[in-house]
């Protein structure tokens, strides 16, 4: 091969590196030419496939970005629902907590009303027995006192009336006693 190399070196004209002369011309039209046609032939036979792939694989791509696009939007609404749903449990929450308070509130007064009936109860039982009490008392002062005053009237009749006159007013007494009805 070196003597190959040395051969086409002593080929070219002296002070000449590339030669442009018919036979470089002709080469590089054939070259070209050549060129040409690998490219034509390599459209012809890879073009079609090559588009083929390149549209699959592009609408592969959109269909992913596609079913991508659609989960987004399934996540999303997912996304707004489950917020809803803790949006609706907060209230939920809250209108529990606020009917608790409520029932709470009414009982307490329903308690308290019945506490205060109750110590009205009490209290008028209290003052019944209390009012029942002092007139049993004031029956038995007056008994005490009617009794007081019967033995000091008879013991001051005795000693200031003779018999005769307490013979007197015992029958005078006894007739009135007669002349009025009994109640029965």
């Amino acid at each position: 091969m070196y003597n190959k190399i040395i051969f086409l070196a002593e080929s070219v004209p002296k002070g000449r590196v590339f030669a442009m002369d018919t036979q470089t011309l002709i080469t590089i039209g054939i070259q070209l030419l050549n060129g040409l046609i690998l490219a034509i032939a390599l459209g012809f036979i890879l073009y079609k496939p090559l588009k083929n792939f390149m549209k699959n694989r592009t609408e592969k791509i959109q269909n992913q970005i596609d079913d991508t696009d659609a989960k987004m939007v399934k996540a999303k609404e997912l996304m707004a629902e489950y917020n809803k749903k803790i949006d609706d449990i907060d209230k939920e929450r809250i209108e529990f907590l606020e009917d608790a308070r409520l029932k709470a509130n009414n009982e307490r007064k329903i308690i308290l009303e019945q506490a205060r009936q109750e110590a009205d109860e009490i209290k008028k039982r209290s003052l019944e027995s209390v009012l029942a009490d002092e007139k049993r008392l004031q029956e038995e002062t007056r008994l005490t006192i009617i009794e007081l005053a019967s033995l000091m009237a008879e013991k001051y009749i005795t000693q200031t009336i003779d018999q005769k006159t307490q013979n007197k007013i015992f029958e005078e007494t006894l007739a009135q006693m007669e002349g009025a009805k009994w109640q029965g």
